[in-house]
């Protein structure tokens, strides 16, 4: 008599959550900020933060078994990841985008199965919808990300010779910020909708680049886009409008462009045409059919033909280990 498969898959999916709760209870306790000075045990912890040392103790604990804290002896550490991303102060902390995404990202999961069954985005995220406080809260909690793209834009790509750059949807303007700081010969234009822009502007105000980074309000889809620009950066837009949408978008952006301009599409939800990896955008979809009615990752396949379509040409795509990718096209000369 054959013996029945064990439940393996289905107990460690049952328990895969922990960790992430973890990590979301101690950016709200902010828990690596009294580390980031040195070694300290619960107690120190617990007073530092003024909570009860016996319950912090299973979830420091916890964090050591992540990766995020060490510990010898009594005594807890912060991993490197955790000092440079997690400490509150720094200007890469990435706790205030964790907490956010943690409301945003897994409340409409709850709803997977309803969205499925109707065909229709349970938990949509109507941006047309949000009232000026919860646009700003939004857009506001992921802003320090959108700086993180700009700045591994500048690691991978050279810009040296780029003179006009179109950052497209940039909602608060992080990646053209990060790239006209380090690059002062250049200057930006953050597009989006004109219920974002007063929130790009003062983002770009506060940054201390507005005499080089102008925004203006359009409508990247049905509008068309105002002036010539040699670079164009599409980042996490694409994933969140239709097919169609997409297709337009492309045409519109390829029509500002200069000859010999270059796009770069970056997305976490480009997908490898099995549709099996990378790991992020085929997980993430779950997220996507919840919140947007036609938005979802799609294939690199589906953004190859968009860009081709739009009249780009030597498309490339590379992927990076956070499950990003970015597809690179040309305007021809």
């Amino acid at each position: 008599m054959t013996s029945p498969p064990q439940p393996d898959t289905i107990w460690r999916l049952r328990t895969a959550l922990y960790p992430s709760f973890a990590l979301l209870a101690a950016i709200q306790l902010d828990l690596f900020t009294p580390l980031s000075d040195g070694p300290g045990t619960v107690e120190q912890v617990a007073e530092a933060l003024g909570v009860d040392s016996d319950k912090l103790r299973p979830l420091m604990y916890i964090l050591v078994e992540t990766g995020l804290l060490a510990v010898e002896g009594e005594r807890f550490s912060n991993s490197p990841e955790a000092n440079h991303y997690l400490v509150k102060g720094n200007s890469s902390y990435m706790g205030a985008g964790y907490e956010a995404f943690a409301e945003g990202f897994w409340n409409p999961l709850w709803k997977s199965a309803e969205s499925i069954r109707t065909g229709s985005a349970q938990a949509k995220l109507d941006y047309s919808a949000m009232s000026k406080k919860e646009l700003e809260a939004h857009y506001h909690s992921f802003h320090s990300q959108t700086l993180i793209t700009g700045r591994r834009f500048l690691a991978e790509y050279d810009f040296s010779s780029s003179r006009r750059l179109i950052d497209v949807a940039g909602g608060t303007g992080g990646v053209a910020i990060a790239i006209a700081q380090a690059c002062p010969h250049l200057r930006a234009t953050v597009v989006d909708l004109p219920t974002v822009t007063p929130i790009t502007q003062r983002l770009v105000e506060e940054a201390g680049v507005a005499d080089r980074v102008d925004v203006v309000a359009a409508d990247v889809v049905n509008g068309t886009l105002e002036g010539s620009f040699d670079v164009a950066i599409v980042s996490k837009f694409i994933p969140v409008i239709s097919r169609d949408d997409a297709r337009r978008a492309l045409k519109n952006v390829a029509q500002a462009m200069e000859p010999g301009g270059t796009i770069y599409l970056d997305d976490i939800g480009t997908l490898d045409d099995s549709r099996l990896s990378p790991s992020v955008p085929l997980l993430q979809n779950l997220w996507f059919i919840n919140v947007f009615d036609q938005g979802q990752a799609r294939t690199e396949q589906e953004r190859r033909a968009w860009l081709a379509d739009a009249g780009f040409e030597n498309i490339v795509r590379k992927t990076f280990p956070n499950g990003d990718s970015t597809i690179v096209a040309r305007k021809p000369e």
